[in-house]
């Protein structure tokens, strides 16, 4: 049965502030050994993380891409990657949730006013998160929209319906894209609590099961001017927001390879049986086996360094916003998702392959590694990935300006 929830204020502690990258890696492998000790269990029984989420907001790692200028870190884009792998090693829902309101930092870098910017770069850096009410059903394609954004006095009225709202579950503020008048792609921030707000609890995906990535309706809900950006204006230009959000992607499906990677390796050297016409005493030292592991060792390690490179790309585009650094982020990015895509894939389903039939024992859970990848690679499609590279490198055609490059 659907639930149906309204937001509600909540006090919580301040979060702390994280120094350097060398801590933030820390703390994110910190954590990501408490969350990794239940993950099996919050997606066998759907139990959100609620809890898991609040220690992760607490933590400051929320905080790190957030300017210098404003009194954050600043992480640079490789780390921002690196630490999204971990937790997404450790639970692939948890990894996803924060992709949202890190994109949605980015944005308001790229075009909030600085009065905005000093608003709620400071709300995040008191532990406040961010969640995506961006995607609808029934429009033509993923990039249309029929929430609408209107006038009414010195605010707006929202109207709306929103799916895949990845994080609101779990939000202080619901980020909601919609249509102005002109049709201009608007991205507002709804505190909790507001009047007209609706959060229904109605994911159903057979994979990424605890993201929380329900329905989020949207009825007359009433927003101040000063809580709109103007989000259509970061595609109007050369703008590092879509090659930001996707390489969080990047980083949690290379965390869903490293996790199936490291299942397949215990369950290998621990249950599997040798195969009867081996001659061998242990399935792991079978050469046939020890070939395929070395195999996707090898691509992850490759998915490992581009994802790093395609990061310090992304943060030259933002030092330098020119079209060239940011058509050569746009380009590492991509190569990045893809490979990263494919690892995941792949890792899990070698997984199955090697560990052998008693590791499809549903008490194991093994499967939601597999779950995990083939639900969260469907974010942007790779086959167009490979179009749009292949196609600024063959005739020149520069990427299109969107989020999901």
């Amino acid at each position: 049965m659907n639930t149906v929830l309204r937001q509600a204020d909540q006090i919580r502690p301040v979060a702390d502030r994280i120094g350097s990258d060398e801590e933030a890696i820390a703390t994110a492998r910190r954590l990501a050994a408490q969350f990794a000790a239940r993950a099996a269990e919050r997606d066998a029984d759907r139990i959100l993380p609620f809890s898991e989420l609040d220690l992760l907001a607490r933590s400051g790692l929320l905080a790190i891409t957030v300017p210098a200028q404003f009194g954050g870190l600043d992480v640079s884009n490789a780390v921002l990657a690196e630490i999204t792998a971990i937790l997404s090693q450790a639970d692939g829902s948890i990894g996803q949730i924060p992709q949202n309101h890190f994109y949605i930092l980015e944005a308001l870098r790229t075009d909030g006013s600085e009065e905005q910017q000093r608003y709620f770069f400071s709300r995040v850096l008191a532990g406040d998160r961010f969640g995506n009410a961006l995607s609808e059903r029934g429009t033509k394609t993923v990039g249309h929209y029929n929430t609408r954004i209107t006038r009414d006095g010195p605010g707006y009225r929202i109207n709306g319906r929103k799916f895949y709202s990845t994080g609101v579950l779990f939000a202080d503020w619901i980020t909601v894209f919609a249509l102005d008048a002109e049709e201009r792609l608007t991205m507002a921030f709804v505190p909790k609590g507001t009047e007209g707000v609706e959060i229904v609890d109605d994911w159903d995906g057979f994979g990424q099961r605890t993201t929380g990535s329900g329905t989020t309706v949207l009825d007359n809900v009433y927003v101040s001017a000063d809580s709109v950006v103007f989000h259509h204006k970061g595609f109007e230009r050369p703008t590092t927001i879509g090659s930001v959000g996707q390489i969080i992607h990047a980083g949690v499906d290379l965390g869903i390879a490293r996790a199936a990677f490291a299942e397949t390796l215990e369950f290998v050297r621990t249950r599997s049986r040798p195969w009867m016409d081996s001659g061998l005493d242990r399935a792991s030292d079978d050469p046939l086996t020890i070939a395929r592991v070395g195999q996707i060792a090898i691509r992850l390690e490759a998915a490992t360094a581009l994802v790093e490179r395609a990061g310090h790309k992304v943060d030259a585009a933002q030092v330098e916003t020119t079209e060239q650094k940011v058509i050569e982020a746009t380009l590492a990015v991509a190569a990045a998702k893809v490979l990263t895509t494919e690892v995941a894939l792949e890792a899990s389903n070698t997984l199955f392959e090697l560990a052998g039939t008693s590791s499809v024992q549903a008490g194991l859970n093994l499967d939601r590694h597999w779950r995990n990848a083939r639900t969260h690679t469907l974010h942007d499609p790779v086959r167009w990935k490979y179009h749009v590279v292949g196609n600024y490198h063959l005739n020149g055609v520069t990427p299109p300006k969107n989020g999901a490059l």
